[in-house]
């Protein structure tokens, strides 16, 4: 029973160090959050008054966009073999022509499908929608 309680103790006395040990790191924390920068303050929304100022200032033109075109895709490849033909085209001819193998061509197909930019003709002949 002596011994029990001489362990309770020694276990007692470390928790009672843990515990000054993380009120410590606190006490640093707060301290730090306190020399820190103020937390910055939203932005109030403008007045209708100075919005309609605003909206009376802005330029009757606006400047053309330029529309910035990258690569062909490989999806625009098999759509562009797909429409050249009017009475359709089989993944055979699609393949001869963009050199893909049958599973690319696969997937790229049904995107186009999903995207009802294609559509099935017979089984594996598709034309532009």
């Amino acid at each position: 029973m002596k011994e029990l309680q001489s362990v309770l103790n020694i276990v007692s006395d470390g928790l009672k160090t843990l515990a000054k040990g993380v009120e410590a790191i606190a006490e640093k924390v707060d301290e730090v959050a306190k020399s820190q920068d103020p937390v910055k303050q939203k932005r109030k929304k403008p007045s209708t008054a100075t919005a309609n100022k605003k909206t009376a200032q802005r330029p009757t033109q606006k400047a053309a966009k330029k529309k910035v075109v990258g690569p062909e895709t490989d999806t625009d490849k098999v759509l562009k073999a797909i429409s050249g033909s009017k009475k359709g085209v089989s993944t055979a001819t699609i393949k001869q022509k963009t050199g893909y193998n049958q599973k690319k061509i696969a997937n790229i197909i049904y995107r186009l499908r999903k995207q009802q930019k294609i559509k099935s003709i017979d089984k594996g002949v598709y034309i532009k929608s």
